[in-house]
C-alpha cells in the first residue's frame, strides 16, 4: 500500500485481497514544477471565465459522476475497501456538491455595495490563484470534490496531492474534470510523496492549501504554510461524542449509532466514536447496540450483503487493535469483537468500563470500535464530551428542549446534531475546532476561504 520508497512508486492495493491494482511513478521535481507552472499560467486565463461557463463545466462533472457512478464506486471499493453501496453513495454526493456550487457560486461571490463616506464602496471576491489540496483516502472522491468544487467555481486552479494508497482515484478525478471541459491545467493530480509537499507549498505561485487528514499531517502542513505565509484550511481528526439521554427515542438512537460508528468501515473523522449514555438507559442501549454489532456481516466489500469491509491498510488495523488491547488491559469489558478477523478485517467491537482518563479515550480510534461511557446526568455528559482535544462533530439524543439548547450551546465542536447523524451537507459549513482543525468547507463559508475579500472605495 501507498508509496514504495525504494522504487519511487505509488502502489494501489486492494485491502480486501492484497492484490496489486497498479503501480505509478512518483513525479520528480521537474514534473512538479511543470505542473505548477501550468496551473499558474492557466489561472491567468481561467479567473476571467464567466461564472456561467464554469457552472456549465461543473454541471457536466456532476453528470459524468452520475452516469458512471457504478464504475467509480467500484474503483473506490477496490482501492480503499469501503462497501460498494457506500462508495456509490459517495459518488452521488460528490455530484451534489458540484451542482450546488454550480448553482450558488455566482450569488455567493457577487459584489457587495456598502455605504460609506465614498461615492461608491463595497466588497469584491476574487480568486487567490493556485491552491494545493492534500486529501485523504477514506473518502477518495467526496473529500476532493468538496474542496475542488468551490475552489474552481471561485476561479482558482487546483493541484491535488491525494493519499498515496489511492493513485487510481486521483488520476480518475483529473480525467473527469478534463472530460467535463475544464481547460488543461485547471485541475491537476500530483503523484507525489508526503515529503514532496514542502516543495509545492514553498513555491510562490501556490497561494493556499487545504488538508483533510490526521493531526500530524495537518500540523506539518500548517508549519510549512506558516513559514511561507500561505492561507490554510485544515479538517483533521475527531473523537466525536454520541450522547443519549433518557427522553431519547432509544430505537432510533441505537440504529443511528450503528450507522454513525461504521461510516467507511469505521474510518471517518466524523464517525461517532464515544457513546456517552445516561445511567438510567445504559443497560438497554448497550444490549441493543451489542446485538446489532453481533449481526453485522463482515466481508468482501463488493458483496451487496456486506456491511463492514476491511480497514484500508495493515498499519491501521495494527493501530486499532493496539488501542483496543490497551483498553482491555486497563479493565475495559469486551461485549463483542475485540480482535482482528484475518487480513485487513477487524471484528466490529463494543467496549465499556473504559477509564475516562485513559490515553486511548482521548484519541481517535479509526476502525469499527464503539467506546461506551455511562454518565449520571447531562452535566457529566457534556463534561465528558468536551474532555478530548478534538472538536469536530457531536450527536446528541433527547426530546427535552432545554437539554437540546444546552447541548447546542455547550458542546465544543464545529457541528452539533440533535437526534440525527452527524454528516456533511453542501448547504451547511463544515469543519472543526481545537485539534480538529480550522477554517470551513462547504456552504458560502467554504467558497470564501480561498478568495481575496477585496474592499473597494471610490470618490
Amino acid at each position: 500500500m501507498g508509496q514504495d520508497a525504494q522504487s519511487g512508486q505509488l502502489v494501489s492495493l486492494n485491502p480486501a485481497t492484497g492484490e496489486v491494482l497498479g503501480r505509478y511513478p512518483v513525479f520528480d521535481s521537474r514534473k512538479i514544477q511543470t505542473c505548477i507552472a501550468q496551473a499558474q499560467e492557466r489561472f491567468q486565463e481561467y479567473r476571467w471565465i464567466p461564472f456561467a461557463q464554469r457552472a456549465a463545466w461543473m454541471e457536466r462533472v456532476a453528470e459524468i459522476l452520475l452516469e458512471r457512478k457504478a464504475e467509480f464506486g467500484r474503483l473506490i471499493t477496490l482501492e480503499m475497501g469501503k462497501t460498494l453501496a457506500s462508495a456509490i453513495a459517495e459518488v452521488e454526493k460528490s455530484a451534489w456538491v458540484c451542482r450546488y456550487y454550480a448553482e450558488t457560486a455566482a450569488g455567493f461571490l457577487a459584489e457587495q455595495l456598502v455605504a460609506s463616506d465614498a461615492s461608491c464602496s463595497g466588497i469584491r471576491y476574487q480568486p487567490l490563484g493556485v491552491i494545493l489540496a492534500v486529501m485523504p483516502w477514506n473518502f477518495p472522491f467526496w473529500q476532493v470534490f468538496r474542496c475542488a468544487a468551490p475552489a474552481l467555481m471561485a476561479g482558482n486552479t487546483l493541484l491535488l496531492k491525494h493519499a498515496s494508497n489511492v493513485p487510481q482515484s486521483a488520476l480518475c478525478l483529473e480525467a473527469i474534470f478534463r472530460e467535463a471541459g475544464f481547460p488543461q491545467g485547471v485541475f491537476q493530480t500530483l503523484l507525489i510523496s508526503a515529503a514532496q509537499v514542502a516543495e509545492v507549498v514553498a513555491d510562490e505561485r501556490v497561494r493556499g492549501a487545504a488538508l483533510t487528514g490526521s493531526e500530524a499531517a495537518g500540523s506539518s502542513l500548517a508549519r510549512l504554510a506558516g513559514q511561507h505565509l500561505k492561507k490554510t484550511v485544515l479538517e483533521l481528526g475527531g473523537s466525536d461524542p454520541f450522547i443519549v439521554l433518557p427522553s431519547a427515542d432509544l430505537e432510533a438512537a441505537v440504529s443511528t449509532a450503528v450507522t454513525a460508528r461504521l461510516i467507511s468501515n469505521g474510518q471517518s473523522c466524523i464517525a461517532a466514536k464515544r457513546f456517552i449514555v445516561h445511567s438510567t438507559i445504559a443497560e438497554s442501549f448497550t444490549a441493543a447496540l451489542v446485538e446489532r454489532f453481533r449481526q453485522l456481516k463482515v466481508g468482501d466489500p463488493l458483496d451487496p450483503q456486506t456491511e463492514v469491509g476491511p480497514l484500508a491498510t495493515p498499519s491501521i488495523l495494527q493501530e486499532v487493535d493496539g488501542q483496543v488491547q490497551a483498553l482491555v488491559q486497563a479493565g475495559a469489558k469486551v461485549w463483542v469483537g475485540g480482535s482482528p478477523l484475518g487480513g485487513n478485517f477487524y471484528l466490529p467491537t463494543v467496549l465499556s468500563g473504559i477509564p475516562a482518563e485513559h490515553p486511548v479515550a482521548q484519541q481517535e480510534v479509526f476502525g469499527p470500535v464503539a467506546l461506551l461511557f455511562e454518565v449520571p446526568d447531562l452535566e457529566a455528559a457534556i463534561r465528558l464530551a468536551n474532555s478530548t482535544p478534538f472538536g469536530l462533530g457531536a450527536s446528541a439524543w433527547t426530546t427535552d428542549p432545554n437539554e437540546q439548547e444546552r447541548l447546542l450551546m455547550e458542546i465544543e465542536a464545529g457541528s452539533v446534531f440533535i437526534n440525527g447523524l452527524v454528516k456533511s451537507d453542501p448547504r451547511l459549513p463544515f469543519g472543526g475546532i481545537k485539534r480538529s482543525g480550522y477554517g470551513r468547507e462547504l456552504s458560502r463559508e467554504g467558497i470564501l476561504e480561498f478568495v481575496n475579500i477585496k474592499t473597494f472605495w471610490v470618490k
